[in-house]
């Protein structure tokens, strides 16, 4: 038996990948992990999905039930909030205990950003990060329901399409023009902003709030256009990474924890994963952090090989996916270092097409909506260069780009 010590912080899905890639491939030294959710590590796609729909319970979320950690003894402390991590004695502490470690794992995530203007007002209001925060929103949920949106980003669209098939009455609030527009364009996010109002949302774009207060049972909300009247506020304005361990520790943070493209952070011992995780992309050629599930699993597979003394480099292609009434569509690569053209394919109006982000002849990122068969090959072009006029010419296949 290995004396080697792995101890994970973290109770999400790069968490729980790691010491499933550990273990599988023959890692016998002692692993802890320790999370400070009630919960065993779980993933987060179906909270805003199957779980807010009502078609899965939330326990469906959890990645390995307890009697799967205790075959593969791994140590999960449930309820364990670290407190600090002391490298020169390489050990990670929580309020009752220390854990000694030869190598450290922090997956701890992202939490959600706030709203003091809501959280301030005494009104009604949830946001989305956790099992128990599905579990609370979704007890809300029912026909009549008046239901604010604070944001039009991927959660607050998968809200309002999960709270539309309960028979709320929909209202996103978005500050951009568009809902997703930072992300995905004008050409394509409008697509989704008829997606929604075909379904009966009204979508206030361009929109800022001044004032929300709570007003009895009802929550009151001022824009520019005067006052709008819930019944409840969900707001979804993005996430932070929870950098605030590595930071007291002394790592290099910068837009999450800044670690190499093996995941390596400042201090050679400690590696960092998932949405918490600034890494440098060996592909992109520049650093990178993605809060998408996709990441997660490529993350703690890379981090689990260089935890176990391998030489992984993490270069998977950001991957991201939504679900929204009939309309489902994945996504590869990323575009934040801008791009200066978009092809469409196929029957935009129906929502059965391809779309293609190019900065020159290189292309950046790529999407299908509805259009299954297509993955391959979104994922075999994204970040290859092509002759766009052929891209754009839906008499050539894509399989001959």
């Amino acid at each position: 038996m290995s004396t080697e010590r792995i101890v994970v912080i973290g109770g999400g899905l790069a968490a729980a990948t790691a010491v499933a890639e550990l273990r599988n491939n023959g890692f016998a030294g002692s692993i802890t992990l320790l999370t400070a959710e009630q919960h065993l590590p779980y993933e987060r796609p179906p909270l805003s999905k199957a779980v807010l729909l009502g078609d899965k319970e939330p326990e469906s979320a959890i990645v390995h039930d307890r009697a799967w950690y205790d075959e593969h003894q791994v140590d999960v402390r449930l309820g364990a909030r670290v407190e600090s991590i002391n490298r020169d004695a390489h050990q990670v502490l929580t309020g009752a205990e220390s854990f000694t470690y030869d190598r450290l794992l922090i997956a701890t995530g992202a939490r959600v950003r706030t709203f003091a203007l809501a959280d301030d007002s005494g009104a009604p209001v949830s946001y989305l990060r956790t099992i128990d925060d599905a579990v609370e929103l979704r007890s809300h949920f029912r026909p009549g329901l008046r239901l604010g949106v604070v944001g039009g980003g991927w959660i607050g669209l998968e809200v309002a399409s999960a709270a539309r098939n309960s028979g709320a009455e929909v209202t996103v609030i978005e500050m951009a023009d568009l809902p997703l527009l930072g992300v995905l364009g004008p050409e394509v996010a409008a697509v989704f902003a008829d997606l929604h109002r075909e379904h009966g949302v009204t979508l206030l774009t361009g929109a800022e709030i001044s004032a929300i207060t709570a007003d009895g049972e009802e929550v009151r909300v001022t824009l520019a256009d005067g006052e709008h009247t819930f019944d409840r506020l969900m707001v979804g304005v993005g996430v932070q990474p929870d950098t605030d361990l590595a930071q007291a520790a002394g790592l290099e943070i910068d837009n999450g924890i800044r670690t190499d493209d093996h995941l390596r952070t400042s201090d050679p011992l400690i590696f960092a994963a998932g949405d918490v995780a600034n890494a440098d992309h060996p592909v992109l050629g520049r650093p990178l952090r993605v809060e998408h599930w996709d990441t997660a699993i490529q993350h703690g597979k890379v981090a689990a090989a260089n935890l176990a003394g391998g030489d992984v480099a993490a270069s998977a292609l950001p991957y991201f996916f939504t679900d929204q009434y009939d309309f489902g569509m994945e996504y590869v690569g990323n575009t934040a270092n801008g791009y200066d053209r978009v092809i469409l394919r196929g029957d935009v109006a129906g929502r059965n097409f391809t779309a293609w982000w190019l900065q020159g002849s290189e292309v950046v990122a790529g999407m299908h909506a509805n259009d299954w068969d297509a993955i391959d090959d979104v994922r075999r072009i994204v970040g290859s260069t092509v002759d766009p006029d052929r891209l754009a010419d839906e008499k050539v296949a894509l399989s001959d780009v």
